[in-house]
């Protein structure tokens, strides 16, 4: 934001963005030129969505990376951190609330325990299942990285005013809720993105 733009936000005047094309914007032409029948005009809001998520993710793996880890890993650290004292959870809980397979995660936990930030203990109420439980390196280090992490989400959204930073959320909350991605009940950890997740 400019100078003056943020004056004028300062003074709660709203302030406008200049109008520079995006790729999306090309794509529409595109479409407009070859198939002027059709309506593209939802594209324009879901392409965007798509394409944010690519460029935000490019993004947020550097700050991971900075920190030696890697998005998947993030999740895991993330996941365990946010279910709160004792920082444990089953593999099971992990994968499930991850969306991805037991092997995939088994991957995860395996890379994790090796750097020192997780290790497997016995379940107390299952004497043949195990729980992966942070840390303290562990704990230290998704501090630290989350921290990171949302800073940089901050700078990602500096473009925008406040305003619109509070409509944004609203908007986008409304379109997953229709698509069906609801809060978990039973008010399961979350991967740090916004990832719907499940404990049970």
């Amino acid at each position: 934001m400019t100078v003056v733009g943020a004056e004028k936000e300062a003074k709660g005047q709203p302030t406008q963005h200049v109008a520079r094309r995006d790729y999306v914007d090309q794509i529409l032409e595109q479409w407009s030129r070859e198939r002027p029948d059709l309506d593209a005009s939802p594209m324009g809001t879901i392409a965007r969505i798509w394409r944010l998520a690519r460029l935000s993710e490019a993004a947020t793996e550097e700050i991971f990376a900075e920190h030696g880890l890697s998005r998947g890993g993030f999740d895991v650290l993330a996941a365990l951190r946010r279910a709160g004292a004792p920082y444990e959870l089953s593999p099971t809980e992990l994968y499930s609330s991850l969306l991805i397979s037991s092997g995939a995660m088994t991957n995860r936990i395996d890379r994790l325990e090796e750097m020192g930030l997780v290790e497997r203990i016995p379940d107390a109420d299952d004497r043949r299942g195990i729980k992966v439980v942070l840390t303290a390196r562990g704990r230290t280090v998704i501090d630290d990285a989350v921290r990171d992490h949302l800073e940089n989400e901050r700078r990602m959204l500096d473009v925008l005013t406040a305003s619109e930073r509070r409509v944004l959320p609203k908007l986008l909350r409304e379109l997953l809720v229709h698509l069906g991605d609801l809060a978990d009940p039973l008010d399961g950890p979350d991967s740090g993105d916004g990832r719907r997740t499940k404990t049970r």
